[in-house]
């Protein structure tokens, strides 16, 4: 091959090599450029079905509190329900186009890897080919690469261009730096979607949970008030008599035991040495169907929610969230009764666990942080659930010197 021709040669490779990096990305892989334009079309659709979503959710909790305005009636409460029925529905709707969401947009993240894979692999190619032959023209002497031109010029324009080239090389070097960078951060984008897909897939289920025991809820509700205004109303009345028993109950059974353990200075004699200021949850499941004055809870007519309730399945373990006596332990035989366990701690602190299936501890019982004391209920029908349940979980409450607070102020969050 003649000089000239290889100059020729070389001239195009190096004009094909000195192209912006993302020249290479659109052009290489045109069938992948255009599937990611197709999903994020498709995100694109779904990010607004999503806001179309939310909007009607919205409405439907205005409609909810419009609802609680109303006079308390069982065609209210009946109403109430199928609002919440809708908004879980809505809400479980929502939550789905969102994991789809996810998922195209975890599929668009492995297809721009992909590209920029392909593209660094062959800069790398090209890059490799062209140290090459700069090695190899470098190994030549000057007066070696002078004889073979015509005339002076000709190997000064050479000169150059070779001074040129060496010069893009290190251009195109901190391309491919770039891109490896590129590359890592899709590769972290789409772990954190992954990570967010899973949380968002478990987030759905237990949606859909709510929504069966919303449904549960009205149908139970149905059930014992045989559709009646008048047995609405006598379940409404016995419900709100067994609520101010229980809290009556509640509040001075743990002010008799707590001055009786000071008085013998147990409290603090036997004070975990590990507890920080914070309880541990008494469930492995972090999930919370129903906050701390919930307004959204279906019974807030009735009664304020006082508590947290945390998903249990029926017969979950239920552990002391922390160390202390127990103050009470009121066991039942019939689900219209409501079982509890009541344990006194140190600092003016108390906790309440409701809705328990079987209990495991004997009042004046002193247990440890992380016992078991009992197996959760909560399911319609069953020992100690007590009326207007929908589904198993945990009522857990905390009070402060004998006053209910938020429990997720004293909760730790690596328990």
């Amino acid at each position: 091959m003649s000089r000239k021709l290889f100059l020729i040669l070389f001239v195009i490779l190096a004009g094909l090599f000195v192209q912006p990096l993302f020249v290479f990305s659109q052009s290489s892989d045109t069938q992948n450029n255009n599937e990611i334009q197709e999903l994020n079309k498709r995100i694109a659709e779904k990010r607004a079905k999503v806001q179309q979503l939310e909007a009607s959710i919205e409405q439907v909790k205005k409609d909810i509190n419009k609802k609680r305005l109303e006079a308390t009636s069982l065609k209210n409460q009946i109403s109430i329900l199928d609002n919440r029925t809708t908004q879980l529905e809505l809400d479980v709707e929502a939550t789905q186009e969102k994991l789809d969401t996810l998922d195209l947009e975890i599929q668009a993240l492995e297809l721009k890897i992909k590209d920029n894979e392909n593209t660094i692999a062959k800069q790398k190619e090209m890059l490799s080919e062209f140290i090459r032959t700069l090695n190899y023209e470098n190994d030549k002497g000057y007066i070696e690469v002078l004889a073979a031109y015509d005339n002076f010029s000709e190997f000064y324009n050479r000169l150059q261009y070779l001074q040129t080239i060496e010069e893009d090389l290190g251009k195109s070097t901190k391309s491919i730096r770039l891109a490896k960078a590129d590359l890592e951060d899709k590769k972290n984008q789409t772990e954190e979607r992954k990570e967010s897909y899973d949380k968002v897939r478990e987030s759905l289920e237990e949606k859909k949970k709510d929504y069966e025991e919303q449904i549960l809820g009205k149908e139970d509700l149905l059930v014992k008030t045989w559709s009646s205004e008048s047995a609405f109303q006598t379940l409404l009345s016995n419900l709100r008599k067994q609520y101010q028993q229980i809290e009556q109950e509640i509040s001075s059974v743990e002010k008799e035991v707590r001055e009786r353990l000071e008085a013998q200075d147990k409290l603090d004699r036997n004070q975990d040495s590990s507890y920080d200021g914070l309880f541990s949850w008494p469930t492995q499941s972090r999930y919370i169907t129903a906050r701390f004055h919930d307004p959204d809870y279906p019974y807030r007519h009735i009664f304020e929610h006082n508590a947290i309730d945390i998903r249990a399945g029926q017969g979950t373990a239920i552990k002391a969230a922390g160390s202390g006596y127990v103050a009470k332990a009121k066991r039942c035989s019939s689900a219209s009764c409501y079982s509890y366990i009541m344990l006194v701690h140190s600092n003016g602190l108390s906790t309440v666990y409701g809705h328990i299936n079987k209990i495991s501890v004997n009042e004046d019982q002193f247990v440890t942080r992380g016992d078991i004391i009992g197996y959760s209920g909560g399911t319609p029908g069953t020992v100690g659930a007590g009326p207007f349940v929908t589904g198993p979980h945990l009522h857990f409450e905390v009070r402060k010197n004998g006053i209910p607070v938020n429990p997720l102020n004293f909760l730790a969050k690596d328990w």
